[in-house]
């Protein structure tokens, strides 16, 4: 078939172009004729906004995600810029993470703010983080532990404290998740040959640990404290297989 060609004054080709390609464009001529026509049906009007809308809202996440992969492709890892001195193990604060990204995803547009909701998990706080660009918005949400509890289950702080610092851990760790964001540091390439690099776990191994912790009604407190770290989100891949099969020989015979 020959490809489409439009023709008309040049100052108008443009405007031709953008409305054969666009749907957007080409829904909102529709409406406004439609809109003109005094036999219109309402019923029909009705449809034409919710297809207009179906359309805007499919354009604005498309741009999102390409802006996602853009922000992503500029973004390195995070050096580690504290330690844990009860857990021997250093990790990135959420001042150098936001130091290091906010730069390059607003840049892309994009905008992200936090809120807390009622977790289905006793003494625990869901952090809510709303990452938005233009018309279209994705939540993102976390549990954490909010119950005052050291590594040893004491208590160690009051309730206000324990919830501040939920939230505290809780944007932290959205941040790195919303933007796949390693935590190391720069070696020149020298642990390019480490078999077991110490990265932390995925989500799904994440989801897995703290399944088994329920399965087996373990104290997740002691389980960090076995594998010395503060929290399981910190817990290394290197690690994650003693965890996992430790949890694995609790479970009751059948």
């Amino acid at each position: 078939m020959n490809q489409l060609t439009i023709q008309g004054p040049a100052s108008l080709v443009p405007a031709m172009q953008q409305q054969a390609q666009d749907p957007i464009v080409s829904m909102i001529a529709m409406v406004e004729r439609a809109a003109r026509d005094p036999s219109v049906d309402i019923v029909k009007m009705e449809k034409l906004f919710d297809r207009l809308e179906f359309f805007r809202a499919q354009q604005a996440e498309q741009a999102f995600n390409e802006s996602m992969s853009i922000v992503q492709g500029k973004m390195r890892a995070v050096a580690a810029d504290a330690s844990n001195p009860s857990t021997k193990s250093r990790y990135a604060t959420y001042f150098a993470l936001d130091k290091a990204l906010r730069p390059i995803y607003t840049g892309e547009g994009l905008g992200l703010s936090y809120d807390t909701e009622d977790s289905p998990h006793p003494e625990m706080v869901r952090v809510v983080c709303y990452a938005t660009k233009g018309l279209f918005t994705r939540k993102y949400k976390v549990d954490m532990p909010a119950d005052g509890k050291g590594a040893r289950g004491g208590d160690v702080m009051t309730k206000t404290h324990a919830a501040g610092s939920a939230m505290t851990y809780g944007q932290r760790y959205l941040l790195k998740m919303i933007f796949n964001i390693a935590i190391g540091s720069d070696d020149d390439g020298n642990a390019a040959g480490d078999q077991n690099p110490a990265h932390e776990i995925t989500a799904a191994q994440l989801k897995e640990l703290r399944d088994l912790i329920a399965e087996v009604r373990a104290d997740e407190a002691k389980v960090c404290k076995a594998c010395h770290v503060a929290t399981l989100e910190d817990i290394t891949s290197k690690n994650f297989e003693k965890a996992r099969a430790k949890l694995v020989s609790m479970r009751s015979p059948l």
